[in-house]
């Protein structure tokens, strides 16, 4: 997809300097940007989730164990 972006001239400079400096294109590093904030973005969400089961559960078992399912081997 193309998207059209609005750039200061400078900044769009040093962007494709540094882009040349890598060996890639200002293209890709754009991809790649977006694509990690994608991700962060996945990642927080799976962090939200995860504090919510938490917040929910108290960590404990049901019960207590005997000291013959403590021993138990498989």
């Amino acid at each position: 997809m193309n998207v059209t972006l609005s750039v200061d001239a400078r900044i769009l400079a040093e962007a494709r300097r540094i882009a040349a400096v890598r060996g890639t294109t200002l293209n890709q590093i754009i991809r790649d940007y977006l694509q990690d904030l994608a991700r962060l973005d996945d990642v927080e969400a799976t962090v939200g989730q995860l504090e919510q089961l938490w917040s929910e559960d108290t960590g404990r078992s049901q019960g207590a164990w005997s000291r013959e399912e403590l021993h138990e081997r498989p």
